[in-house]
């Protein structure tokens, strides 16, 4: 595979005049909306793409690809723009490919519990349109993710602990290739034997193998019964640990969050809630209604055998999704305790054994370190998140920071665990991928070369391919 160069003005430019005889107005260069197809979520710097491009369907998208290809420019697939780990940026110019406009529920079979969408689809108003069908998609990233851009990180989420991933959610794709050809991947069976599975190959594949351009997602039964609520803990330790024994036990609990002291303050100041701010649980149970009410009690029990205090759940709708708001919204209320700050967000997955002892060791250096970051994350499948808020302009903060971070990686590495449970790798994280899979490297860069032997898809990505 080629490494991918910045295109000359030359290969731009009939990129540009190829672009605008496709699509019209839908072709545009303006610089602000050029940067805001680059990644802006978090503290990481802004790349911008050269041009910004809005497909209506597969047809066109293999066009744009075609022409891309013919003069090796750079494509960017876009989708809501929540991503964390620099996966928008386009660090040597080129073609964002915008897929918000293809956003439309094409086929529903709730008699199949399958649902076919475009890519631009948010979760959101997906399940906005099925809510009179019984069913729901639970896959819940806490961003309004598109469906497009969650199979492209293979979003998780707080339901992961009882749904699983984007991985377990989705039966086929439609796929652009980098040279235009279109292909689809898997059936709407719930299972195949039939060759390669090329679907989970594109899932988690970050742009880099393809463009999604039509999901077949499996859907869920909405449940009788929903219970959600708050555990109350003396420490992260004692919270960690409780949750460690609900998962060994084998407790159907659809989800269960951790916040600390801070990410409890921030919440309760930025979603005017009233908790204690001491380490805290969100938990939430469903299925029948005795179902529900006997994994909470079992819930509670457990909680309080670890030192919990003021246990409560509820079943009013309006309460739980005040609290999950919260959750959320955790991001925003982080930034809130540091005005003017910037926000850094990075994850890490471990075996559930080995949560609490990293989780702490995390405590620890952020406090040794003098940053002020808050930590949380989707406990229930050993998957944690750090908020740091951080002043880019101050290098001696930014190495405490990197230092941090890379703390965070080595710790969930050496216990068996992973660089990133749902953020993905972009480019925030190419030298912890190496660190983690060794060899598997190049394997993945054999897959990236045959797919894309002129790399113009998302470069400088996963595995930095640049001149």
């Amino acid at each position: 595979m080629n490494a991918m160069v910045k295109p000359d003005q030359a290969a731009l430019g009939a990129v540009r005049a190829a672009l605008q005889d496709l699509l019209g107005e839908r072709l545009q260069t303006s610089a602000a909306l050029c940067e805001q197809h680059a990644n802006t979520a978090t503290g990481r710097g802004t790349q911008a793409p050269d041009m910004v491009v809005f497909p209506l369907d597969t047809a066109e998208v293999s066009a744009i690809a075609k022409i891309c290809w013919d003069h090796a420019v750079p494509l960017i697939p876009f989708g809501a723009g929540s991503s964390l780990e620099g996966q928008l940026n386009a660090p040597v110019g080129g073609v964002s490919i915008d897929m918000s406009r293809m956003d439309a529920l094409r086929e529903v079979h709730p008699e199949d519990m399958i649902a076919v969408v475009q890519p631009g689809l948010t979760r959101k108003r997906l399940n906005q349109e099925l809510r009179h069908s019984g069913l729901t998609f639970p896959i819940d990233p806490g961003a309004d993710a598109s469906i497009g851009g969650m199979c492209a990180t293979r979003a998780s989420g707080t339901n992961a602990v009882r749904y699983g991933t984007m991985a377990e959610n989705v039966l086929s794709l439609e796929v652009v290739m980098a040279d235009g050809r279109i292909i689809r991947t898997g059936t709407r069976a719930i299972k195949s034997a039939a060759g390669y599975d090329l679907t989970r190959l594109m899932i988690g594949s970050e742009g880099t193998l393809g463009i999604i351009t039509e999901v077949t997602l499996r859907l869920r039964g909405i449940p009788e019964e929903t219970l959600g609520g708050v555990a109350v803990f003396p420490s992260l330790q004692a919270a960690s640990e409780a949750v460690i024994t609900m998962v060994q036990i084998g407790l159907d609990v659809g989800r269960v969050e951790l916040l600390d002291v801070n990410q409890i303050r921030a919440c309760n100041a930025y979603s005017k809630l009233e908790l204690a701010e001491q380490p805290t649980l969100f938990f939430e149970c469903a299925g029948t209604d005795a179902s529900a009410r006997d994994n909470a009690r079992i819930f509670a029990e457990i909680s309080e055998e670890h030192g919990a205090s003021d246990i409560h759940w509820t079943a009013d709708r309006d309460a739980r999704n005040k609290l999950w708001r919260a959750r959320h919204d955790a991001f925003w209320a982080a930034l809130a305790l540091r005005p003017g700050c910037k926000g850094l967000v990075s994850d890490a997955c471990v075996p559930i054994s080995k949560l609490a002892d990293n989780i702490l060791e995390a405590a620890k250096d952020l406090e040794a370190r003098g940053l002020i970051g808050t930590i949380l994350g989707h406990v229930g499948d050993g998957n944690f998140h750090v908020v740091l808020m951080t002043d880019p302009a101050d290098a001696a903060e930014r190495a405490e920071v990197d230092a941090f971070l890379k703390g965070i990686t080595k710790r969930a590495q050496a216990s068996g665990g992973t660089c990133t449970g749902e953020h993905g790798i972009g480019q925030g994280k190419m030298e912890s991928l190496a660190a983690e899979v060794g060899p598997a490297l190049e394997v993945m860069r054999a897959l990236k070369a045959a797919l894309d032997p002129k790399g113009i898809l998302n470069p400088g990505k996963l595995f930095g391919e640049l001149a």
